[in-house]
């Protein structure tokens, strides 16, 4: 790859990254409802789920979706399904200190595997490896993980910070419900471009 095209990749996953989707709203609302160290494997379990996502994408499962083109919809259905279920426990989460003593941020492993029924990482990794190693070269597929390991996790991070910076004014219960149910219905509105 030329310096031009890493500039031009770096972008790419800067903007793919630090854009709301399904990932970022989740860890705001991690941030928010149990603080950035709890939130911490959550953080660090989308940016390697993800870009382990992209090394296997772009190693050929993608090819998959090209010879059984019914995996894309059940895919599709299944993580309206589940994003539907995520966006109900955010609705319904406990205050800040509650959630502190009885609530539990998504684990490391959690998080690597919801990336996979994840519409944006998706479109991201499938995008990527279009547009930046359609070669499917190792080199290129390796830069690729390379370029939005690094950028991805402070990209995200800032989502949980955000969420964290928010927790006293999420002492009242009404702008905490205000809160979750707008985080809620953000994450649902996040599918509407994947699935139309």
């Amino acid at each position: 790859m030329t310096y031009e095209t890493i500039a031009a990749l770096g972008l790419f996953a800067f903007v793919s990254s630090i854009t709301p989707g399904p990932n970022n709203l989740m860890l705001m609302a991690s941030g928010a409802n149990f603080g950035f160290r709890r939130t911490l494997p959550h953080m660090l379990g989308v940016n390697l789920g993800f870009i382990l996502m992209i090394f296997l994408v772009g190693m050929g499962l993608i090819k998959i979706f090209d010879l059984y083109p019914i995996s894309y919809t059940i895919l599709k259905i299944f993580s309206v399904v589940y994003l539907s279920y995520l966006a109900y426990k955010i609705a319904t989460a406990t205050p800040p200190k509650d959630a502190e003593k009885q609530g539990k941020p998504f684990t490391f492993l959690q998080a690597a595997a919801f990336q996979w029924v994840n519409p944006k990482a998706w479109v991201m990794s499938m995008g990527a490896i279009t547009l930046f190693a359609a070669s499917k070269e190792l080199s290129a597929i390796l830069m690729l993980v390379l370029v939005f390991g690094i950028v991805n996790l402070p990209s995200i991070s800032g989502w949980t910070i955000l969420g964290q910076q928010m927790r006293h004014w999420l002492d009242s219960p009404k702008r905490l419900r205000i809160f979750n149910y707008s985080m809620a219905a953000l994450l649902i509105a996040s599918l509407l471009p994947t699935l139309f």
